[in-house]
């Protein structure tokens, strides 16, 4: 037993209620330690479970509470990274913004210096005020950080006592404290001022507009941490769980593994005989299934059992699944040349259905996997059964097309852009895999090429599928090559840097 493995005893705990008596059983109904006298009294119809399970079940349950404080501690310490940059930036735009309107002030004559006085004024001020806005984020981005970092202490600190009465008396308390999550404040300014010459006469001299801030290119790269020999024929889908372990699928083999590396090798752990076209683990570690019908299947985290799920697109077969931070399902169907894409509420309604843009054309051909950003977009990576090729769909929350991206005129010169996977980083960029190149094509929240990743440089061939570990490394699935029969797709962990 785990806790018996720490050489905790848990034999001779007293009763709370009855201090001659050491407990003996734990009661799940009541959430608290029995002695058979409080067994007999009050508990006596209750469920009861050995101490040692129930001791295991609340670590279990503090390790996943611990495992989400971590995972909010990533967001908040990319938001702040990503806030400092714009800081920076702000900075530096500002001195250039300074040095243009300075040399242009030079060209012009003593009548328009009134005129140049007041551009100077305005962008100071607006200096001014990005700045306290700025160093206000950073300071409320710093304190969420603070706090989540000492509820991270805490749970540590509270997970190895070996006051094993204090720890039943407090455990309730500290698993709530656990599920309440830190505010994640807003970075307050993301635009500046840049200088626009004018021509020289007084009623022209120049404007200040706002812009978007030009942030210093970030270096990408892409090291392999460990790499490991499956059985399947490609690594389709892939989603990690807080244990370390990761489910894998394939829809060719009809498979569906639930495994745990082991070194450089995968131990498998459960396997589901079944078609798998799309996966997502819901914030109770349950695992959403796409098998191709209408409603999506559920395999429980605690019993392993499949069951329907209250998710239900009919009449068209769903594909793809995503969950949002929010809880939000999101899922993509199709069905003779239909495509859409499914907004659902928990209870299974449909908040929004996407399909058709303002001049009422179909927007997808075959939603293959989605993501979304913190701006609120969803970003569909979409393929055309019938030319082989296929775009990056940026959608607003009221259902707006955005952005489209189908690819880079030199990545694809050769071969058209083929996404089969999109993903997004702890610092809210998007990777996108385009399987025929063997490439990921890097962009921002809004749908825009930043650079890309060959991974082939890397000695990754034929990339399929991503996913990110709750520690903010990168799952890499592959497939066989072509014309290649054996069934030994290879998985990939890896380091990526600047995402």
């Amino acid at each position: 037993m785990w806790g018996c493995c720490r050489g905790i005893d848990l034999q001779n705990i007293k009763c709370q209620d009855h201090s001659e008596q050491s407990s003996c059983l734990f009661c799940t109904n009541c959430d608290k330690l029995v002695c058979p006298t409080c067994i007999a009294k009050v508990h006596k119809k209750h469920d009861l479970t050995e101490i040692s399970d129930a001791y295991n079940l609340k670590i279990e349950r503090l390790k996943k509470g611990q495992s989400k404080l971590q995972k909010e501690k990533n967001e908040i310490t990319a938001t702040k990274d990503q806030a400092n940059r714009i800081y920076d930036a702000e900075n530096s735009n500002y001195a250039k913004v300074s040095t243009d309107i300075l040399n242009h002030e030079k060209v012009l004559k003593q009548a328009v210096e009134k005129h140049i006085a007041k551009l100077r004024n305005e962008l100071d001020q607006n200096h001014t005020a990005c700045t306290k806005a700025n160093e206000e984020s950073i300071n409320a981005i710093s304190k969420s950080e603070k706090q989540i970092e000492k509820k991270c202490s805490d749970v540590q600190d509270f997970i190895y006592t070996t006051d094993i009465s204090k720890f039943f008396q407090e455990v309730c308390q500290m698993e709530r404290s656990t599920k309440v999550s830190v505010p994640k404040p807003e970075i307050s300014s993301k635009t500046t001022l840049q200088f626009h010459p004018g021509e020289i006469t007084q009623s022209n001299i120049g404007v200040l507009q706002s812009v978007d801030i030009p942030l210093p290119k970030v270096k990408f790269s892409l090291s392999i941490v460990n790499q490991y020999q499956t059985n399947l024929t490609m690594v389709a889908d892939l989603s990690p769980c807080p244990d370390d372990s990761l489910w894998i699928a394939c829809d060719k083999d009809e498979v569906l593994q639930k495994v745990k590396p082991e070194g450089s090798s995968l131990k498998t752990i459960s396997t589901f005989n079944m078609s798998v076209y799309g996966i997502a683990k819901t914030a109770s570690d349950d695992l959403l299934v796409s098998t191709g019908e209408s409603r999506l299947q559920m395999i429980s985290s605690t019993t392993g059992k499949v069951t329907d799920s209250v998710f239900d697109i009919s009449p068209l077969f769903t594909i793809a699944i995503h969950i949002t931070s929010g809880g939000q399902i999101i899922v993509g169907g199709y069905k003779k040349e239909r495509g859409a894409v499914f907004v659902l509420k928990k209870s299974g309604d449909h908040e929004a259905v996407y399909e058709h843009d303002k001049h009422n054309q179909p927007i997808f051909g075959y939603p293959v996997r989605i993501t979304t950003t913190s701006n609120g977009y969803i970003h569909v990576a979409d393929n055309d059964p019938d030319e082989g090729s296929g775009k990056v769909v940026v959608l607003a929350q009221a259902g707006d097309v955005i952005h489209i991206y189908k690819g880079d005129t030199d990545i694809n010169k050769k071969k058209p852009f083929r996404p089969v996977e999109i993903v997004t980083t702890p610092r809210d960029i998007v990777i996108v895999v385009d399987l025929d190149t063997e490439t990921l094509h890097i962009l921002n929240n809004s749908g825009q090429l930043i650079t890309y990743i060959k991974t082939s440089d890397n000695g990754i061939e034929r990339p399929f599928s991503l996913a990110f570990t709750p520690t903010g490394q990168l799952y890499i699935g592959c497939t066989r090559q072509q014309g290649n029969t054996a069934k030994e797709a290879k998985l990939y962990k890896v380091n990526i840097s600047g995402c």
